[in-house]
């Protein structure tokens, strides 16, 4: 962009009311110091956001800017292109007329000539761009050019190719074959619904696929039986697993880039009466880089966590059933404490996420490497923190008590339904109530509820009398604003997008230890708990009720 276009944008940006002049003249001259273009200052400064400084430069430049997020969208235009193509370019067409077609892309694509052209040729239009943000044209691509169709069409070039059904023959190197095309566009597709799992089920007569959007299984559309084995061996292929072996379940690992970001998944293949089943998880890095807040931890119950980690040794667990977001927790907590000067080893079964700067011990238990022999050569390496993917059985959490009692920070997970559930349970495997009482600093419970989409969602007309029944209570000094999900273009019609965790911390104080070593039941140790400050999961849903991030319905839903 030339000095003048920028230093039109820059004025616009005052023009409009966005920034101050004062500001400008500070920015021009942080601009002229640091060889910055004044625009990049700004933004940096947070004087303004990236998505007004791309308007602005548009307007300037003399091109039309569109928000693509929010833009009713033209089927007669949608229709010009596929969605193949329409992923090609990263562009979208949003609107038809006499004069042509509107396209709307990203400023370098609208600048590209020969992008210009080939979409010119394809459409047998005019083309005329408008530009938005690269993000952002990205998102509305996945929701209006859903892979289903596409699906459909490659199912029937799969049933009248029947070499693509031999997974013997070499087309399954072809780039272009049906078969690979097909999978390919599963794996996409559930990355851009943003899905957690894959669930490919064989039944009777079809093939269900499913994905797990949110926490809750999503029904695709199925597909025939006839081209099961050939879809089930090319997962197997991707994984690399044994194809020959159809009796016993088995367990993969396989890489994908989508969007530019590599993403690994974990594969488990479960033979059932119709045929193997393959789940897929899909592990996004993404998430292992969250921050503690970001996962929905409250100031007061990060405060107590953050008191107990930040301590040089004892035990921290966190509790919750299967898919409640325990390890992801685990690993923001480990962000928070990893140091150059800090050893910090892992024994997880699987590794799901791999971390630069951290010791990955992966369990294998025909070469004899379980939890419980892991963790003594792990103790052996001279450890500062040790991660243990699950407490399972008494010598694991032995071994974990024992390193806790000997000046390292263990931090674990455990099967229960709250945070007091844990000392029960731990005094069931065999542990000692005197030594849970020393090694244990704090123990969380934990469940993820679906965040409800910014965009649609609206105030709820819930009654007083209504909320008296499932005792709502909103927290102290805060005036509740209650939403329900609503449905839109931008949540895929669901009222939610993402996912927020709900949280009891109970540290170890000397009452509750009292308590625990004289084996008293998790009712007595709840009561306790809540009496010096916990607040319970359904406590902790009703404050993101009360802040509008989620529904009644997903706390009642999520909570005991």
């Amino acid at each position: 962009m030339t000095e003048q276009a920028t230093r039109s944008a820059a004025e616009l940006l005052v023009d409009e009311g966005l920034i101050t002049a004062d500001q400008l003249i500070a920015a021009e001259a942080s601009a002229h110091a640091t060889a910055e273009p004044v625009l990049t200052v700004l933004v940096r400064q947070g004087a303004v956001s990236k998505k007004d400084v791309v308007r602005v430069t548009v307007q300037a430049a003399g091109l039309d800017y569109c928000e693509i997020l929010d833009y009713v969208v033209d089927p007669r235009a949608i229709a010009l292109l596929t969605g193949e193509q329409a992923r090609k370019y990263s562009v979208i067409p949003i609107s038809l007329d006499e004069r042509g077609v509107t396209i709307a892309a990203d400023s370098q694509t609208a600048m590209d000539w020969q992008v210009r052209e080939d979409l010119q040729a394809i459409t047998r239009q005019p083309v005329r761009f408008a530009v938005s943000l690269r993000g952002e044209i990205q998102t509305r691509l996945n929701l209006l050019y859903r892979a289903e169709a596409e699906l459909g069409e490659l199912v029937k070039d799969l049933l009248q190719d029947e070499a693509a059904v031999d997974l013997s023959t070499p087309v399954v190197s072809t780039k272009d074959a049906p078969l690979v095309r097909y999978v390919n566009l599963l794996l996409s597709q559930a990355i851009a619904d943003q899905a957690s799992d894959i669930h490919v089920e064989p039944a009777e007569d079809s093939i269900r696929i499913r994905y797990r959007i949110d926490g809750v299984l999503k029904e695709m559309a199925p597909a025939p039986k006839e081209i099961q084995s050939a879809v089930i061996s090319r997962l197997k292929i991707m994984a690399d697993m044994d194809i020959a072996e159809r009796r016993r379940p088995q367990d993969g690992r396989l890489s994908v880039v989508a969007g530019g970001r590599k993403i690994d998944l974990r594969v488990n293949c479960l033979p059932t009466v119709w045929g193997e089943k393959i789940v897929m998880r899909i592990l996004d890095n993404s998430a292992v880089m969250m921050s503690l807040p970001q996962l929905g931890f409250s100031p007061a119950n990060l405060q107590k966590w953050k008191t107990s980690y930040d301590r040089p040794y004892g035990m921290l667990i966190v509790s919750g059933p299967t898919g409640s977001g325990k390890s992801t927790t685990l690993y923001a907590t480990l962000n928070a404490v990893i140091r150059p000067e800090v050893n910090i080893v892992t024994v997880e079964d699987p590794v799901e996420y791999r971390i630069p700067g951290i010791n990955q011990v992966q369990t294998n238990a025909k070469a004899g490497l379980t939890f419980a022999s892991s963790l003594r050569a792990i103790l052996r390496a001279d450890p500062d923190i040790v991660l243990i993917g699950e407490i399972r059985d008494h010598e694991t959490a032995q071994i974990a008590v024992e390193a806790a009692l000997t000046g390292h920070l263990v931090l674990t997970t455990l099967h229960t339904n709250d945070a007091p559930s844990v000392l029960t349970r731990l005094s069931e495997m065999g542990i000692e109530p005197f030594l849970l009482g020393s090694a244990l600093q704090c123990a969380t419970g934990q469940r993820l509820a679906r965040r409800l989409c910014d965009k649609c969602k609206r105030p709820s007309e819930v009654t007083s009398s209504q909320l008296e029944v499932i005792k709502f209570e909103a927290p102290n000094g805060i005036t509740p604003t209650i939403f329900d999900a609503v449905g839109c273009s931008s949540c895929a019609h669901t009222g939610y997008r993402g996912r927020l965790a709900m949280h009891e911390v109970m540290p170890m104080t000397e009452e509750i230890e009292r308590l625990a070593t004289s084996r008293a039941s998790s009712d007595e140790i709840r009561r306790m708990a809540i009496e010096q400050g916990m607040r319970t999961l359904r406590q902790d849903g009703w404050l993101n009720v009360a802040l509008g991030a989620t529904t009644i319905t997903e706390v009642l839903r999520v909570t005991a």
